[in-house]
């Protein structure tokens, strides 16, 4: 059923073994990669640890490609897919190198907001956790059908809270201290059914390749050939709603379509062989887990296991679901996806979108505020309000305002279903390229 889900009725094929993710320095005429290279072994970046590494160490690159090296590149960045008139009208092309480096917003961020505070990070996880336990104790204190909805809402929603604190311990903000990063994280995520380390080394993927057509890991787009090679029932699944917000629990079992592996297996090729026994450590915990709520349904019964955790789970899966497809998609103008030399960890970055969800952006830890966070990942998230306001002048134009939410973000679910209707695939050539819409699949889905 997870590869049904994911995958399709048809196995797809593998595009590249092993992201890739390059940045270049204007001050060396040595290219430095953040992937393993036995050519540079004096970097460290994503080196196999010597040591075992309990930490995510993703970091972003000091410096980019100068803006006078893209310059002679921005002529591809036109005429794809109907983008050279909507540049044209807008006088802005959101696919052109930025007159700024990493660097300029990096100094533009006050000191104190890399501080990390691991007691004021805890306070957070006993918070979440006291909110999460009052809640069921209350739901079967009352039992009654009216509560109920509005239980599995709220626990849904801090489940999702509960993933947020485990993704910071993921990132090393959370704390200086790679072990409580990774007891933490272990606690919180296997809690609800999430493989600590096997979700937290493919995050890292993500986040060193995001933007990238292919290299990407999250909601990454399909390629025309690819999304032409599916069927009916795949690209049902795949983009009408409610499947898509369905989709994560398979995806750790079988990844996305062009992609193959497993969260759970430590052979998977999404794992070099140094992290083997984190992502065995973390199946393990996972497995407890899954025992533990076996038991517990022996215990209360099928039927109280469903209403206490079934439910809520789900709900939280389609909170990261909706929440992670909209930092990357669902914007009213088109935004660009990279290949090849185009590609640069900052224009990657410029990619992604801060949303607001009004009472919610306390709850689940300001992961709206996502554009520095994906640039900076090492700020904890009680700084990323700030951040992102001390980066905006720098940012200019590449940095995109959310719409305003009420006190609940009803509004993204335009945004969601505009976005699943339209965006479908990208062209299989060119190194900058924009979302095309299949008129059929649109029209099936209105």
């Amino acid at each position: 059923m997870a590869g049904f889900i994911i995958s399709g009725l048809k196995p797809l094929p593998c595009i590249y073994d092993r992201p890739v993710a390059g940045v270049i320095s204007r001050s060396s005429s040595k290219s430095r990669f953040l992937t393993k290279n036995k050519n540079f072994p004096d970097l460290k970046i994503l080196n196999p640890i010597k040591s075992r590494n309990w930490g995510l160490n993703v970091s972003a690159p000091f410096r980019v490609a100068s803006v006078e090296e893209d310059e002679g590149r921005k002529e591809r960045n036109h005429g794809i897919n109907g983008f050279e008139e909507q540049e044209q009208e807008a006088g802005f092309d959101p696919g052109a190198p930025p007159p700024f480096k990493l660097a300029d917003i990096r100094a533009a961020i006050p000191k104190h907001c890399w501080v990390k505070d691991p007691w004021k990070s805890m306070s957070y996880v006993v918070r979440d956790v006291a909110v999460v336990l009052g809640l069921a104790a209350a739901a079967v204190y009352v039992n009654n059908w009216i509560v109920w909805p509005l239980y599995w809402a709220a626990q849904g929603t801090m489940f999702w809270a509960l993933f947020v604190l485990g993704h910071d311990c993921g990132h090393g903000s959370f704390s200086n201290d790679p072990k409580l990063n990774s007891v933490v994280g272990h606690l919180l995520h296997s809690s609800i059914l999430v493989p600590y380390h096997g979700w937290r080394i493919s995050h890292r993927t993500h986040h060193q390749n995001h933007g990238h057509v292919e290299n990407d890991e999250s909601w990454h787009p399909l390629s025309e050939k690819i999304y032409r090679s599916l069927d009916t029932l795949t690209r049902t699944l795949r983009f009408i709603l409610p499947f898509p917000m369905l989709a994560f629990p398979f995806y750790l079992w079988n990844r996305s379509p062009g992609k193959s592996g497993s969260h759970f297996d430590p052979s998977s090729d999404l794992f070099v062989p140094t992290e083997r026994k984190d992502v065995i450590t973390s199946t393990l915990c996972w497995t407890a887990m899954a025992a533990f709520l076996v038991g517990l349904g022996f215990t209360m019964g099928p039927m109280q296991l469903l209403k206490l955790y079934g439910i809520p789970y789900w709900i939280f899966v389609m909170w990261l679901d909706g929440v992670t497809y909209l930092h990357h998609h669902g914007h009213e103008e088109k935004l660009p996806w990279y290949r090849g030399k185009e590609w640069s960890y900052l224009r990657g970055g410029l990619t992604t979108l801060d949303r607001d969800y009004g009472w919610i952006n306390n709850i689940h830890h300001d992961i709206g505020t996502h554009v520095i966070h994906h640039l900076f990942p090492q700020i904890p998230h009680y700084h990323l309000v700030e951040a992102t306001e001390a980066a905006k002048p720098v940012l200019g134009k590449y940095y995109r305002e959310p719409e305003q939410s009420g006190p609940l973000p009803f509004h993204l679910i335009g945004s969601l279903m505009r976005s699943l209707k339209n965006d479908h695939y990208v062209s299989d050539t060119g190194d900058v390229v924009y979302y095309q819409t299949d008129p059929e699949l649109k029209k099936n889905a209105s």
